[in-house]
């Protein structure tokens, strides 16, 4: 079921590939282009239009926003126990967020002084996908680092049904998140209207949240006009393991992130030959007990891999080679090895270290770097949401004591009139 890379005749990181994107029908990259552009142009109209042709939701201006007083009903209409999980959520969510807050600083010397001042972003749009299943960790995920950043306002975007309902468990979400900002609509018209606005919606400076490929073509094309967060891809998960760790464990954890979908990876590095065996033997065994088998087998054979090393060190290597979403360490003293980690979304330490827990109560947040962007990114946190602003001041004397250098620098560039700006203010009168 899963593919054996056995790299233990090698010394160097084993590359380990991920699946490719089936072929499409058509250009969705044109699709999305005419979308946006549709949107940004013709505003209502052509939201509504492409609300009714993707979700056959038939909505107005009037009702594309849902009431404030839907948004508060909702706690009542789900089961105690999910608000109860919200609330444990949102609350070790604030926690751990309020920890990444930057503070602005100030420099002061005799006679300057530098700094940087930090401030929220005054509005921003979430989107929560639909679809494939119901969403309402990902609320929490993007709008609990937002409130704890100062964002005034977040406007959330997810698709109707055909009745243009909003799923119940998504608004109480919302409600427990204190979102009471939310439209019904998807896709990259969706994304076209928070970013551009419209008369219903009001523009946003950023938008977070994962979407599917129309979704993240849309914020690529938006990306400039605002802000947007990092693209999500399919979901990705790694486990480094040795010979303590138990492989009926070891395949819950792959099939729990193979039931996400397709194009996935899903993969174990170990250096002990008879767990990679004893893993497979429990997936066999445990994918019979899933109500959609087909699908989440065909993940795994489509996205999963047994990586054979010679070493711990070796392991590890790969893995940060490899880059995923989700690291997993289940080997004997594997807190020890969390500096030699260097590459991955989120880790997670030990046996009793689930991602699941990190996708909902960890702490953790659960929007992260996917495709091997954990080189070069992280995942959602405070800092998303706020600016920093250079502030600078400069005494009489302190730009004296710098106008030589601005004037070697300016002559260096040719740039003349930098270096007279600064003379005009020392020696007044050599300007016209």
């Amino acid at each position: 079921m899963l593919e054996i890379i056995d790299g233990r005749t090698q010394s160097v990181p084993v590359h380990v590939p991920r699946p490719r994107p089936v072929a499409t029908t058509g250009d969705p990259a044109a699709a999305v282009s005419e979308i946006v552009a549709a949107v940004r142009l013709q505003g209502d109209e052509a939201l509504l239009h492409y609300t009714q042709i993707f979700d056959g939701a038939s909505l107005t201006p009037e009702t594309l926003r849902v009431p404030e007083d839907d948004i508060a009903r909702a706690r009542s209409l789900v089961r105690p126990e999910l608000i109860d999980a919200l609330e444990v959520m949102a609350e070790r969510l604030t926690t751990t967020h309020e920890r990444q807050l930057p503070e602005s600083w100030l420099d002061e010397r005799a006679d300057e002084m530098v700094g940087e001042v930090v401030r929220p972003l005054r509005r921003v749009g979430v989107y929560v996908p639909g679809g494939r299943a119901v969403y309402p960790s990902s609320v929490l995920m993007a709008a609990i680092p937002a409130r704890v950043a100062g964002v005034e306002g977040i406007a959330l975007a997810s698709p109707p049904g055909r009745d243009g309902a909003i799923p119940e468990a998504v608004l109480a979400a919302c409600a427990v998140a204190g979102i009471d900002e939310v439209y019904r609509m998807g896709g990259a018209q969706a994304i076209a209207a928070l970013a551009y606005g419209t008369a219903a919606v009001r523009p946003v400076e950023k938008i977070v949240g994962p979407g599917n490929v129309y979704v993240t073509l849309a914020k690529r094309m938006v990306r400039g006009w605002v802000g947007t967060d990092s693209e999500a891809g399919p979901t990705e998960i790694a486990i480094v393991a040795d010979g303590s760790a138990d492989a009926r464990v070891i395949a819950a954890d792959l099939i729990a992130q193979a039931e996400h979908g397709p194009l996935g990876a899903h993969v174990l590095v170990t250096w002990d030959e008879q767990l990679a065996h004893s893993v497979m033997d429990a997936l066999e065994q445990q994918l019979i007990l899933h109500p959609r088998m087909d699908d989440v087998e065909n993940a795994l054979i489509e996205g999963g891999k047994v990586v054979l090393v010679t070493d711990l060190r070796q392991a590890l290597d790969t893995v940060n080679s490899f880059a995923c979403e989700h690291l997993q360490l289940m080997f004997e003293g594997a807190r020890e090895q969390l500096d030699a980690i260097q590459n991955a979304g989120a880790v997670f330490v030990g046996s009793w270290s689930p991602v699941p827990a990190g996708d909902y109560v960890a702490g953790t947040n659960h929007v992260l770097p996917s495709g091997g962007s954990a080189r070069f990114a992280s995942g959602l946190s405070t800092r998303d949401f706020v600016k920093t602003i250079y502030v600078a001041e400069l005494s009489e004397p302190a730009l004296r004591r710098l106008a030589p250098h601005i004037d070697a620098l300016a002559e260096a560039e040719g740039l003349p009139a930098h270096a007279r700006a600064v003379r005009e203010r020392l020696d007044p009168g050599t300007l016209p």
